[in-house]
């Protein structure tokens, strides 16, 4: 009987299952490797929803992300996307920092299209990056810069993590990307799921245009796939189902415009293609446990 595999929502859920204590807020963390990663220890595989940057000052470890594994070593730089099977081992005790972050801080902080300006953040695999002194130290900076804004506590320190983060995320970009051969993804299982991260993301971006939602049916058709593998390949690569992406997407969408305060909660229900407000609201209450006004009124405190 094979082992169940774990899913953690947060990075918190991960090391206190490690027997790790560690406090962090749900949407953004930053930790020093050495406070988290201080002895060496070997994970089981598990399953990330969330973003995960690690920015490796000393040490040697091993991470292995869908079963292809890498090596990192002193003045690496790597980051992985949610959805993916991962497990590390610590040959040695590790300094440098991680930060984790989820796709509502990146849409609320970031950009609302950040995924068209940083088009990795929705790929399969990214290798890792192993730089030079003074690339690493570029890095080095603008990563502690952002741990200092997260640990000060401050009235804006997420708005200021988050231009902080833009740029950190083009410096990625400049130096991972243009390297970056969509053919090494060339598993067809990989594929799939990359086209269907890309057109979950277009769908919501081109909403007004739309009459309707699109539905596992119309992603599986876009793909020329029965819906039933299309279905099956996503739940398999990802550990969600097509429809678990499509209401975590909603979700995402629905609590950045509800930050726009101009629009009415009305208004957004028949932008996301509600038919009717009420069931924007009990979709949303099922998954938040508010409603879409005391989430608003919840961000004024």
């Amino acid at each position: 009987m094979s082992t169940p595999i774990i899913v953690h929502d947060r990075l918190q859920d991960l090391f206190n299952n490690l027997g790790i204590p560690i406090e962090q807020d749900a949407e953004f963390t930053v930790h020093r490797l050495e406070n988290v990663h201080g002895e060496v220890r070997q994970s089981p595989t598990f399953r990330a929803n969330y973003y995960s940057f690690v920015f490796l000052e000393s040490g040697h470890s091993q991470y292995t992300l869908d079963g292809q594994q890498f090596q990192a070593k002193p003045r690496t730089v790597y980051f992985t996307n949610p959805g993916h099977l991962k497990s590390f081992y610590l040959q040695e005790k590790c300094t440098g920092y991680l930060v984790t972050l989820s796709e509502k801080f990146l849409k609320q902080n970031v950009h609302t299209d950040v995924f068209e300006d940083f088009p990795f953040l929705l790929a399969e695999t990214v290798p890792p990056g192993y730089l030079d002194a003074d690339t690493f130290g570029e890095y080095q900076k603008m990563v502690r810069q952002i741990a200092d804004e997260y640990e000060g506590n401050t009235r804006y320190r997420y708005r200021i993590i988050g231009n902080l983060f833009v740029v950190l995320l083009l410096k990625i970009k400049d130096r991972f990307w243009k390297d970056y051969n969509p053919l090494q993804e060339s598993d067809r299982g990989s594929m799939i799921v990359q086209t269907f991260k890309q057109d979950l993301e277009k769908s919501y971006r081109n909403l007004a245009n739309l009459k309707a939602l699109p539905n596992v049916q119309d992603y599986a058709e876009h793909q020329q796939l029965h819906p039933n593998y299309f279905s099956t390949v996503i739940k398999n690569k990802t550990g969600k189902s097509v429809n678990t992406w499509i209401n975590e997407k909603t979700l995402v969408e629905a609590q950045a415009l509800l930050n726009n305060k101009s629009m009415s909660v009305k208004e957004v229900a028949y932008q996301l293609k509600f038919s009717e407000p009420t069931h924007f609201s009990k979709f949303f209450k099922k998954h938040t446990k508010k409603t879409p006004n005391t989430y608003r009124q919840s961000l004024a405190s």
